[in-house]
């Protein structure tokens, strides 16, 4: 399975459209998805689990293979639930039904094998051998190394569901030349959605949730702002532009503040082409850099990046955690604890362990020691007041309480280097 991906990209340097890629939806393909499935994912509408399916594993793939090659085979509408979000409104995710997850799996494996040769090098999300942290540094090096002075912030509103099917379908079909295959894209696209007894028609949106969204928002994406950005406005400014993304989160780094005002107005002409419009809250334009002083900083992926000096007086750029990002985790971690107030002593700390660490490996890169140590004091003085009120006696006693901490807790460290450009500090 894996020879045969790889060979996609091989095609996909050597033609300018592929064909014959349903064929690739297979057994072998649709066995590997199922294989990779968690067994504790939430259940679509067909209320299926991987235990159910693998029980008569072989039976049900042949199956769905018969279905498919007859074109029988419509993918369920996803079970609508919400998440809530930092500022207090919920995200809206569709959890597929566990048929459907498989065939999206291995369609949205060929995809990715497609397009990873034909996607931009400014594109970091749900990429292979890219993360956030590439991005992250990215961006320092960027306003350190070249000629940034301003900084455009600009906010998608709602871009996963506003993603226009028609658009997105053409920049499909210019890359792919299978219409079996295009063809269960769409079937994907318009299955809708159900909450609760009702189904929600979808004539707009990727399926959020789904396995195959991040590499269609990708495609889409990579048409409307990637290719826009290479091919038009770095051939027409006279000063330098940068350019990053990470899923529908970018940034663009000017040079001049007359070519960021131009950018900006442009912008939001080519989102809207595309059925897509910008946050005009979340969007301004920002002065940033070596040559620009300013004690605001800006946000991305959760980090805040702002001007600032090394010890010897030099000039940095410095990244921290953002003040909303570090505010939300900590309600959140004050909400958990408060739910786990008769919960097994050792249970409780494994898992915040366990949550620690996932936070110092995101947060802990360079410069951001203070806000790592931050969140790490605030977790460990919420969990030994919650310990005490469980405490019938009212009383934990704290050099007990710091042995049973640190040994399920790791002390906050920097785990992630970002700084590439040597720094005099």
């Amino acid at each position: 399975m894996k020879h045969e991906l790889k060979d996609l990209r091989y095609q996909s340097r050597t033609y300018a459209q592929l064909h014959t890629l349903m064929n690739r939806v297979n057994e072998e393909s649709i066995k590997s998805e199922h294989r990779k499935q968690e067994r504790k994912k939430a259940i679509g509408i067909d209320g299926v689990t991987k235990d159910d399916y693998g029980k008569d594993l072989d039976a049900n793939v042949a199956n769905l293979l018969k279905r498919m090659k007859a074109f029988q085979y419509k993918p369920h509408p996803v079970r609508r639930a919400y998440i809530p979000k930092a500022n207090g409104s919920f995200r809206p995710l569709g959890i597929p039904s566990y048929e459907d997850r498989l065939v999206q799996g291995a369609m949205a494996g060929i995809l990715a094998e497609i397009y990873e040769e034909r996607f931009s090098d400014s594109s970091y999300g749900f990429r292979p051998a890219r993360s956030a942290h590439d991005a992250v540094r990215y961006v320092d090096e960027t306003i350190m190394a070249k000629k940034v002075s301003f900084i455009l912030e600009a906010d998608i509103k709602g871009f996963f569901d506003n993603v226009n099917h028609d658009w997105l379908m053409k920049f499909l079909e210019n890359d792919i030349c299978d219409k079996n295959f295009l063809r269960y894209i769409k079937r994907f696209l318009k299955a809708g959605a159900m909450e609760g007894t009702e189904r929600l028609e979808s004539d707009k949106g990727t399926p959020q949730g789904g396995l195959i969204s991040p590499v269609l928002a990708n495609v889409y994406l990579h048409y409307v702002l990637d290719l826009w950005v290479e091919k038009v406005l770095k051939k027409r400014l006279k000063g330098e532009i940068h350019y990053v993304r990470y899923a529908d989160d970018f940034l663009l780094m000017l040079q001049y503040e007359s070519e960021a005002k131009i950018v900006m107005a442009e912008l939001k002409i080519r989102l809207n082409k595309f059925g897509l419009e910008v946050a005009e809250d979340k969007t301004r334009i920002l002065p940033i850099g070596r040559f620009r002083g300013t004690k605001e900083g800006f946000d991305f992926l959760g980090f805040t990046f702002y001007n600032t000096r090394t010890r010897l007086g030099k000039y940095m750029i410095g990244v921290r955690t953002s003040k909303k990002k570090l505010k939300a985790k900590k309600q959140a971690a004050k909400a958990w604890l408060k739910e786990r107030l008769t919960k097994p002593v050792a249970e409780t700390m494994r898992l915040i362990g366990k949550s620690m660490k996932g936070h110092i490996n995101y947060y802990g890169v360079n410069g951001n020691a203070r806000k790592i140590k931050d969140f790490y004091d605030y977790v460990r003085f919420a969990c030994y007041r919650m310990l005490n009120r469980r405490d019938q006696k009212g009383r934990f006693p704290f050099d007990k309480f710091m042995r049973t901490w640190k040994f399920y807790v790791e002390a906050p460290h920097i785990a992630v280097n970002i700084w590439r450009i040597p720094m005099l500090i």
